[in-house]
């Protein structure tokens, strides 16, 4: 006779999250008072899905790209384009099936982007404000795994519902860094040259870069937003985002939803700043979230 084994009083074990889906949309503009748009995007989503009796497994990759250029006009549209083609193409080139490319590799293909406008301002002869440089930020989602980095003053916010919003870069210019050195905020935002950006890709060589690069599941359904800073001046993003962004987080809401809101992020930036280009991409990432 077999005797059966004991009852255990342990919880059962919770199903890992999965990714269910992966949207995304952006848009740019030149804004109400520049001539020409420096801004430059890219988004790359590749999607798999596969049935079996244990249900849909679905699996995504996705990299999103946001450049603003600067140096003039050819020279800003030439720096945030160059970067960014040249680091998706790396990245792609070096991100393995099924997981994030590691710090090291996101920080090399960083750099290769940097040293491609480096070697363009030193070909050119270009020097002082007349070297062409761009901001950057860029996030690589992994199912529901997220890696981000950035270099200037161009933001990713993370939106989830139990968070809210939180701005998960820190900008890089004098301001934040008198902040970092323990300056009051006001103090350090009273400064002529607050606003100055302290890293930049481009202008300089690779090995001044100082990059952090950040990792995080994704437990909940989250839309990310990256712009630059046409859009998040003067607290727009703070001000304005319960009215625009977490409505994204409802359940029914889908790639038209991302698409329309990044429509109106762009006419709000025309709105209450304009003063500059204005980019939005928006990324939603939404969990499938298992039965208990």
């Amino acid at each position: 006779m077999e005797i059966a084994p004991p009852v255990s009083d342990a919880l059962p074990t919770q199903a890992p999250l999965r990714l269910a889906n992966l949207e995304v949309a952006g848009l740019t503009d030149v804004g109400c008072q520049r001539e020409y748009n420096q801004d430059y995007f890219y988004a790359h989503t590749v999607m798999h899905r596969r049935l079996s009796p244990q249900g849909e497994l679905v699996q995504g990759k996705g990299l999103y790209i946001l450049c603003d250029g600067m140096g003039g006009h050819a020279g800003g549209d030439e720096a945030s384009q160059l970067a960014t083609h040249k680091l998706a193409s790396y990245l792609l080139d070096h991100w393995t099936e099924g997981e994030l490319p590691g710090p090291e590799v996101i920080q090399a293909g960083v750099g290769v982007a940097n040293q491609a406008i480096y070697l363009r301002n030193e070909e050119e002869y270009r020097r002082g404000k007349g070297r062409m440089g761009t901001t950057l930020v860029v996030a690589l989602v992994q199912d529901n795994q997220v890696a981000i980095t950035h270099v200037g003053d161009s933001r990713i916010y993370r939106i989830t519902q139990s968070e809210g919003l939180k701005q998960i870069t820190l900008d890089h210019e004098v301001g934040q860094w008198e902040i970092q050195r323990g300056t009051d905020p006001v103090v350090a935002y009273s400064r002529p040259d607050a606003y100055q950006l302290t890293q930049a890709l481009g202008p300089r060589h690779e090995q001044t870069l100082e990059l952090d690069v950040h990792y995080f599941t994704a437990a909940e359904d989250t839309v990310l937003l990256l712009c630059s800073d046409g859009l998040s001046d003067n607290g727009l993003v703070e001000g304005n985002w319960q009215q625009y962004l977490r409505p994204l987080l409802l359940p029914q809401t889908g790639l038209v939803h991302l698409q329309a809101a990044s429509r109106q992020l762009i006419d709000l930036g025309n709105e209450l700043n304009g003063h500059d280009n204005i980019t939005a991409v928006l990324v939603k990432i939404l969990i499938h979230q298992p039965r208990l």
